[in-house]
Parts: C-alpha cells; sequence; structure tokens
C-alpha cells in the first residue's frame, strides 16, 4: 500500500538537527526517523540558514511557507469584504443580490467581487452556534413540494360580472408602461388572519395592506386604501384570482378607477408575478403563523424591504428604482413632445 506524504514534524526537526550535529549521515538519521534520506535533503535545501540547521527557525519558514500557499478565504471574516456581505444579508437580501450588487458598485475592484456560490458556501461553513443561526436566518426559506391541486370543477361560487383576463389589453402582457397591478391574499393559521398584496407588473413594486380578515369587506377597505396612495396614472388594472373576497370588485373599480381582470381557475401562472411576491413575502410572514399581530406600519417596512432589493428581473435593479426611471421616462417623453 502506498504511504501517504506527511511534513516533517516539529520533534523530527529536533532529532534531524542534533543527529546532524553530532554528524550523522541523512541515511541514517532517515532510519531513525524512517524517513527517506531524499526528504531529509530537501529538507536541510529549503529550511537551512547561512549558520546551519536550526529546528525553530526550519519550522517558521516551513508554515510561512505553507501559509502564503493558501492565501485567506475571500469572505475571511477578518477580510474587508465579509463585513459589508453579512450588513446586505442583515437587508434580507439574497447571495445573488449581494453578489451582482457589489459587482455592479466597485466594477473596477475585484478584491470586492464574490460569487454568490462562495457567500452561501460561507454561510454554511460557520460552525454551530448563534451567529450561523443569524445568517441562516437571513436566507429565503425552501418552498416545500406543492400538490397538484384537483383539476376537477370549480366549486366556488361564481362572481357576479367577471372580467376575464382574456379581453384583457395587450399593453397588460407588454409591462412596458406602469400602472397594471395583479393582487392576492396571503393566509395565516388557521385561515383567520391575511394580508393583502399588490404587485405593480413592470417594476415589481409591492403594496401591502393590513386586514382583520379574509371578507370582501375587508379586501374592498384594504386594496382601497392602498391604492389611493399611489398616484392616479399609476391605477389602471388590477387582475386577480376568482376568490371571493373580491365579490365587491365593482366597487373598488369605481373607488380606485381601475379596472379589474379575473384570472382563470387554478391558473396561478397568470399572475405570476404575485406568485413569486408571495414567495418573497414568507420569509417576512411564515405560513402557519398569525398574521394579524403585523400592523400597518410593519407591513410598510416589510414592503420597502422588497422594494429595495436589487432584482435580477429588474437588471439588477430594485424596483424603487425602476418605477423612478420609468416615471422621470415618461415626464421626459411628454416634455419632448409639448415643447
Amino acid at each position: 500500500m502506498r504511504r501517504r506524504f506527511q511534513q516533517l514534524q516539529p520533534e523530527e526537526r529536533v532529532m534531524l538537527q542534533t543527529l546532524r550535529a553530532q554528524g550523522q549521515s541523512l541515511r541514517c538519521i532517515g532510519r531513525t526517523l524512517g524517513r527517506s534520506a531524499g526528504s531529509l535533503s530537501r529538507e536541510l535545501r529549503r529550511n537551512q540558514q547561512a549558520g546551519g540547521y536550526a529546528w525553530k527557525t526550519a519550522q517558521q519558514t516551513c508554515a510561512a511557507r505553507r501559509q502564503a500557499a493558501r492565501p485567506a478565504a475571500k469572505l475571511d471574516p477578518h477580510g474587508r469584504l465579509w463585513p459589508l456581505v453579512a450588513h446586505m444579508l442583515s437587508w434580507y437580501w439574497s447571495p445573488q443580490q449581494i453578489a451582482r450588487t457589489l459587482k455592479r458598485m466597485w466594477p473596477q475592484d475585484t478584491e470586492l467581487h464574490v460569487c454568490h456560490e462562495t457567500i452561501y458556501n460561507a454561510i454554511y461553513a460557520h460552525p454551530k452556534g448563534e451567529l450561523r443561526k443569524a445568517l441562516l436566518a437571513c436566507l429565503r426559506q425552501g418552498r416545500s413540494t406543492g400538490r397538484p391541486r384537483s383539476a376537477g370543477q370549480d366549486r366556488r361560487g361564481r362572481i357576479a360580472e367577471m372580467v376575464s383576463i382574456h379581453v384583457r389589453p395587450p399593453e397588460v402582457d407588454d409591462r412596458l408602461m406602469p400602472g397594471h397591478w395583479e393582487g392576492d391574499l396571503i393566509e395565516g393559521a388557521g385561515n383567520k388572519s391575511c394580508v393583502g398584496v399588490l404587485v405593480e407588473r413592470t417594476t415589481r413594486l409591492v403594496l401591502l395592506a393590513h386586514m382583520p380578515d379574509a371578507t370582501a369587506e375587508s379586501a374592498l377597505a384594504g386594496f382601497t386604501a392602498k391604492l389611493h396612495q399611489i398616484a392616479a396614472p399609476l391605477r389602471k388594472a388590477l387582475t386577480y384570482d376568482q376568490g371571493r373576497q373580491m365579490a365587491r370588485h365593482r366597487e373598488l373599480a369605481r373607488n380606485t378607477n381601475m379596472r379589474v381582470y379575473f384570472c382563470d381557475p387554478h391558473s396561478p401562472w397568470q399572475r405570476a408575478s404575485c406568485e413569486n411576491t408571495n414567495g418573497l413575502l414568507r420569509q417576512f410572514l411564515p405560513k402557519g403563523t398569525d398574521l394579524s399581530v403585523y400592523c400597518q406600519g410593519e407591513l410598510d417596512c416589510i414592503a420597502d424591504l422588497l422594494n429595495n432589493r436589487p432584482r435580477a428581473t429588474l437588471d439588477w435593479r430594485s424596483p424603487i428604482q425602476a418605477m423612478r426611471d420609468l416615471v422621470q421616462g415618461i415626464a421626459e417623453h411628454r416634455d419632448a413632445t409639448i415643447h
């Protein structure tokens, strides 16, 4: 069986110095230490100083050479990059968002560039303890595999005077102009508490509405209040599923001057932006918890965290930046047209 090479240990270097001072040959010393004469010859050639071989100096030289051959990890806890990454993790940014933002902020400084996989590895490599728990808590929660929903007849009551998504104008699908929204409710433990979610399709801007329950009255009041915080030109259309909480959609349309469209039953892909946002929100509003404990101010803070995150689909701009750029571009185009 082939023997595995092992570096000389300090005690072996002490013996080498002692026996070498006694005038013994390298072959004789090798037999004593169980080492080949070639290994001892290389040890003397690499670590011997002008005044002769000294085990302590040889040990220090070897340690320095091995450390230089293994530079510190890019995300070394004592390095300059890890504090930046840890701070962004505390904002609940994903490693991919952090990696792309660092590259955009310091395009010329490669020491501050890091792959998102390296960030994941650095987090999981932390020893067990409170710090590792805190870092893992900043990561997104993985979704469990969902069971397929029944493809049978929809047993929910029909909403009166629904307008189908299939007659929605093509401009909504293009995602070029802001003002077209998707809506949903995320529910808490026992479906006894809920939070209203509104997502702007072009910029992915998120609004969260506090609701005491999942009734049509609460949905009407909550969504009306949040949509009134948006400028009228940015309230054009709302796409929703066929949940009974939208039974008063005609009043919502009158209150907000918006058109309301309804998706097909069991077709979440028709509101893909809202479904994706719901998954992101579960990091802050976990399933099986009482959502009624969150006041409107706390929900606004959660929405701010999402709206200030860089998003891959927005070329790593945040929803706030994307909305600002769109509104500014529309204003400049209007001014140029007038003049």
